[in-house]
Order: structure tokens, then C-alpha cells, then sequence
């Protein structure tokens, strides 16, 4: 194949390539992988984000996202993710370019971002990796581990109904029960839909950090607050759908979002309010029921919840994909 060309960008200063939009579209990439987006969340986190962006004959075809994280003593490393698209790996591929092709040029884009995070980077870290993505990174010298699942729902459902009735019996009149409750409750006001100018993304951000904070910050994970301006920005997108749930008076009680997908929808966040702040108990299974409509209604082939509560995950019939994490240190990157 052609030499391919491969750029390090820094989405906080430098401006998006003229590609970037190209290229997104033939990897068929969620909202995260815009790059306004990339650059927002990158200013605002306390690890950037660099971009490798690879061109054969000027023409897009790969891309690799890492935070830099900084260590002791200087020492940094890079964790190959899309900071805030749990699930899937941090890289986008043209659909055209093959198993052996794209395995080539990770290597490439390996070796261009240790080089970028100076002489101190100890390697990488990929994150998120399925079973069919690991032998794109696995090999002498690189050390792989199981990591949480993810968990996906397979959509065979002609309704949402459909969906409800096939969960256990106990969850299934949970879920019914809870879904009254949200109906029947005349100080609840529940919107949902794309491109949400209504909302203040200061808002959605505070919510979102109380309530990650009030279930802890999980092992190993480098990524601070969520800014209220990236949040700002992703629910006015067209591909973003966001669920509210405010009382009469106009106070947020709780949101969802999902990064539309034509083949498989993610549930991004959830953050509520708790019981003892005014907090409703029954919005949770509400907005898997929601989201679950649009997936159904649109005929997106999945649904994906991300990680972590699996257990509860599995209840509502989603089923957990095994995932992996690789380690390459630098000597044996690229």
C-alpha cells in the first residue's frame, strides 16, 4: 500500500482537518468523534486529548484518540479511548480498509503519538477493546487483561411492549408499575427529543457530577468532571437525543442521553437527583423505556448501555459483551 501519512493533532489548539468530517462519515462514528466536541472536552479535562489522523494518497482513513496522562515524576502515558464513548475503542477506520491494513496502521499511529508525548511516555493503554478488535493490537511484548463487559441489547422488538414482556416476571411488573407512576404523576414533566436548545448544559453538568460523585469514581479512571460546556453543545445535536425530567415548578430532576447510531444507539449518561433532594425513585426503568422506544421505532439493529451495573444491566435483558484492555509499552509500540 502507499506510505501513509500520519498527523498528532491537539484538538484544544489546533484547528479540525479539512478531512475530519469525511472521515467520520466512512467510519460511521457517534456524536464524540465530532471534533468540535473532541476540542471542548479536551480544554476542559485535566488529561487532553491527542489525535492521530492518518491519510493514504490525501485521503482519510484511520484515527486514533488518546488522553495523555501524566504521572509521577513526568512520566506519561497515553489511554487509547474516546474519553466519553464507553464501550467501543478509541480509534475510527474507513469501512473500506482491511483487518490486515488497519493493523499497519495503528502500529503507525502507536509510534507518531509516543513520539508526541516525549521522551518520558511509558506506552499506551488501549481501553474498551471487543473480542474481534484485540487481535488488531495484541502481539510480543503486549500485555492483555479482561476488563468490565459492556452491555447490549440485541432489538428484536416490534414495540416497546414486546420488550417489556420478555423481562423476568418480577422486573417486567416493576417496569410496568414504574412506567405508571411516571405517566400518572401530575407534577412531572417529561420531554425528550434531538437538538435540545432548551437546556442549560451548566445544569445537566452539575447533576451529572453529584451523581457520579454520590456512586464513587470507579479504579483507574483519569477523567474529571464532566464540563457543563461540552454537555452544552452535545444536546444540541441533531444525532444526540436528551430525556428530561423536570417538576412543575421547572427544576431538573433528572436526564438521559443517547448518541443516536444507525446501527447501535448508546446510552450515555443518567444523572438524578436523590430522594433526599426532592429526587423521584421510578425515573431509571422510565428512560431505559424511552430510549428503548426510539431504538425500536427507528429499527437500529442494538442498543448499548455501556459499562458497569451489569448485573441490574441484565435484568432488563441486555446481555454483557466480554471487553479487554491491551498494554503496550513503549519499546513495542509501533
Amino acid at each position: 500500500m502507499t506510505r501513509p501519512d500520519v498527523a498528532v493533532l491537539d484538538p484544544r489548539r489546533d484547528p479540525e482537518p479539512a478531512e475530519w468530517a469525511e472521515l467520520r462519515a466512512a467510519a460511521g462514528a457517534h456524536a464524540p468523534w465530532a471534533y468540535d466536541l473532541l476540542a471542548c472536552e479536551s480544554r476542559h479535562a485535566p488529561c487532553p486529548t491527542l489525535l492521530a489522523m492518518c491519510t493514504v494518497g490525501g485521503r482519510p482513513v484511520a484515527a486514533l484518540a488518546a488522553s495523555l496522562v501524566r504521572g509521577p515524576l513526568g512520566v506519561r502515558l497515553l489511554e487509547v479511548h474516546n474519553p466519553w464513548l464507553s464501550g467501543l475503542p478509541g480509534w475510527l477506520f474507513a469501512d473500506d480498509v482491511d483487518r490486515p491494513t488497519r493493523r499497519h496502521l495503528l502500529r503507525r499511529m502507536e509510534r507518531e503519538l509516543c513520539r508526541a508525548a516525549g521522551p518520558l511516555c511509558a506506552g499506551l493503554l488501549y481501553r474498551y477493546l471487543s473480542a474481534e478488535s484485540l487481535p488488531l493490537v495484541s502481539g510480543f511484548g503486549r500485555v492483555v487483561r479482561e476488563s468490565v463487559g459492556v452491555a447490549v441489547l440485541e432489538n428484536t422488538f416490534s414495540t416497546v411492549d414486546d420488550w417489556v414482556s420478555s423481562l423476568a416476571r418480577s422486573r417486567r411488573h416493576s417496569v410496568r408499575g414504574q412506567r405508571r407512576k411516571v405517566e400518572r404523576d401530575p407534577d412531572l414533566v417529561v420531554r425528550f427529543g434531538p437538538a435540545r436548545d432548551d437546556l442549560d448544559g451548566a445544569e445537566l453538568a452539575a447533576l451529572v457530577n453529584r451523581h457520579r460523585a454520590r456512586l464513587g469514581t470507579p479504579a483507574f479512571d483519569n477523567r474529571g468532571p464532566v464540563a457543563g460546556a461540552y454537555l452544552h453543545e452535545l444536546v444540541r445535536r441533531d444525532d444526540v437525543l436528551t430525556l428530561t425530567y423536570h417538576d412543575a415548578q421547572g427544576r431538573l430532576l433528572a436526564f438521559a442521553d443517547l448518541l443516536d447510531h444507525p446501527e447501535l444507539p448508546i446510552y450515555q449518561h443518567w444523572a438524578a437527583l436523590h430522594r433526599d433532594e426532592g429526587g423521584r425513585a421510578h425515573l431509571y426503568f422510565d428512560s431505559y423505556a424511552r430510549l428503548l422506544a426510539h431504538v425500536v421505532d427507528s429499527h437500529r439493529k442494538g442498543f448499548s448501555a455501556g459499562r458497569g451495573m451489569l448485573e441490574l444491566k441484565s435484568s432488563l435483558g441486555f446481555a454483557s459483551r466480554r471487553m479487554w484492555l491491551a498494554a503496550v509499552p513503549r519499546p513495542v509500540a509501533g
